[in-house]
């Protein structure tokens, strides 16, 4: 498929009714087709691994070619600098969430690239570096611990960022390397705790992730 073939069939799935309303995410409703995901991923499996593509559809500037770049670009072929220049694009939590999930986790700096987007102060640079971390507590599974101790302390610093699409970041990313195992959870908790004692912190990072990893339905899972 070629550009002119994927805008064809973008036009053909648009639901215009649904256009207006995303604009309360952030999405320029003059660059969105309002096509769900599940589409796009489809139209991505037809396409498969096209990395030239993905950087002309990512100029295109659609939310929707924007998305299938993430999922036909090659991890392998991303350099640092245009992963900074994807994120530093990044304007809403759908497109940051889609690049972590589709292509920046599967890059072999992902670990690295994590810690250093969470030093980051846009709003979703840093994001990005913590919803990256909670991705590879989900998707990497033959991960050794070690891999992951060093995101307690970041999550732990910037669990007092008020921002709202930082603080779920934060969150997912305790939440989800909390779920892994018992000795990962035993830290979440641990960090939870000391999230807690502090007069800054924004209280609902802790609280909502010490619910969830104390679930009894979720401790069984985990042992």
């Amino acid at each position: 498929m070629n550009i002119s073939q994927i805008i064809d069939e973008l036009k053909k799935h648009s639901n215009p009714s649904q256009i207006a309303g995303m604009q309360r995410f952030g999405i320029n409703p003059e660059k969105t087709f309002a096509v769900k995901v599940p589409i796009l991923r489809d139209i991505a499996k037809k396409i498969k691994r096209d990395h030239q593509l993905a950087l002309q559809l990512w100029d295109c500037g659609y939310r929707e070619t924007q998305i299938i770049a993430s999922m036909i670009a090659d991890p392998k072929q991303v350099s640092d600098e245009l992963m900074d220049r994807f994120a530093s694009f990044f304007s809403y939590w759908e497109i940051c969430d889609q690049f972590c999930m589709n292509l920046f986790e599967k890059m072999p700096n992902a670990y690295e690239k994590a810690l250093e987007y969470s030093y980051r102060q846009p709003t979703f640079e840093k994001r990005t570096g913590f919803v990256l971390m909670a991705r590879l507590a989900v998707s990497d599974k033959k991960a050794v611990d070690d891999k992951f101790y060093p995101f307690f302390d970041r999550i732990m610093q910037e669990s007092c960022d008020g921002r709202n699409d930082v603080k779920k970041g934060v969150n997912w990313a305790l939440r989800q390397i909390g779920k892994r195992n018992v000795r990962l959870r035993e830290k979440a908790l641990i960090t939870i705790e000391a999230i807690l004692e502090q007069k800054d912190s924004v209280k609902w990072v802790a609280t909502d992730a010490k619910r969830e990893l104390m679930d009894v339905k979720i401790i069984q899972r985990i042992k």
